[in-house]
């Protein structure tokens, strides 16, 4: 398996670096994010012994086959999985702005380790279907999105990273192929998507409004969740507090904009929302053991 290529041409596409995690031999997470306001364009090579599901958690992409003359569209909070044994099926994705995609590519021989004695459950991978191409696209759960979030946004200790991923993939896999007669046990307030769209949206609103954000009274009003759900529902979903996570955004964010060295530090503490330097500068060292001034001075 190849390395992702990043495409770029005159029409102004942008550029951006796809993350490929293997988890185990013949299973792989590909995590792509596009965080511009250009269209993007990934590719990687993949042979026909692999099945792809591709899970578009926002915004909309495409997969494009034959050089661009065929796609299948990726919308927002929908799943597709493909497979076909008799041809290569190389991934060429198209990211539309701030469009992010997960995506797992298993063997088919790995894949038949999980569900060998309950195959007839799995349609492609019965007896009379092994050697036929099956493509399935449906909606993403209330329980899928949720893993799905954990898995795009996690927080953990890097020497931990492997093993929680691996830990979420296998779970996120439990809850795709499960028979839809046992999918009945779902989170209390979680369970329907118009929740989770809500704390996807209270992630959206504070991170648009970092530099002021809401209170979380007012977060919960604007986005109608009671409190408690905000709260308990957001930690679920992004492993933190809701303004834990806006702290480690705008900290990430302040770095970037440093990175660039386009801005001072009073510049950057602005816009990430400090009312003075002194204290962007406490938080920054907080975060990173160095003081912004002498970050910019080793980039």
């Amino acid at each position: 398996m190849t390395n992702f290529k990043n495409k770029n041409n005159d029409k102004g596409l942008y550029e951006n670096k796809a993350k490929g995690i293997e988890i185990e031999q013949g299973f792989y997470l590909l995590k792509n994010k596009n965080n511009t306001s250009g269209i993007q364009f990934f590719e990687k090579e993949i042979d026909c012994k692999y099945i792809q599901i591709h899970f578009c958690l926002n915004e909309s992409a495409k997969l494009l086959f034959n050089e661009g003359r065929y796609g299948i569209d990726l919308m927002a909070s929908k799943s597709l999985l493909l497979y076909n044994p008799t041809q290569d099926l190389p991934i060429y994705l198209e990211l539309k702005p701030h469009a992010e995609v997960l995506s797992i590519l298993i063997s088919i021989e790995k894949l038949h380790t999980f569900f060998t004695p309950e195959a007839g459950i799995i349609q492609f991978l019965s007896e009379e279907n092994k050697t036929k191409k099956f493509y399935a696209d449906k909606a993403i759960s209330a329980d899928e999105s949720i893993v799905l979030s954990q898995i795009s946004s996690y927080k953990v200790q890097q020497m931990m990273e492997k093993l929680y991923l691996k830990a979420k993939i296998y779970e996120l896999l439990s809850l795709y192929f499960q028979p839809k007669s046992d999918a009945d046990n779902n989170c209390p307030y979680l369970e329907e998507e118009e929740n989770v769209e809500k704390i996807r949206l209270a992630k959206r609103i504070i991170i648009e409004r970092m530099a002021d954000p809401p209170t979380l009274k007012e977060l919960s009003k604007e986005i109608s969740l009671p409190l408690a759900y905000l709260k308990d529902g957001f930690k679920q979903i992004y492993g933190d507090t809701v303004f834990n996570f806006l702290w480690e955004y705008k900290m990430e964010y302040a770095r970037r904009m440093l990175n660039t060295k386009k801005h001072n530090v009073s510049e950057v503490s602005y816009e990430v929302g400090y009312s003075t330097p002194s204290h962007f500068i406490a938080a920054f060292k907080k975060k990173f053991g160095i003081t912004p001034k002498k970050y910019m001075g080793k980039i």
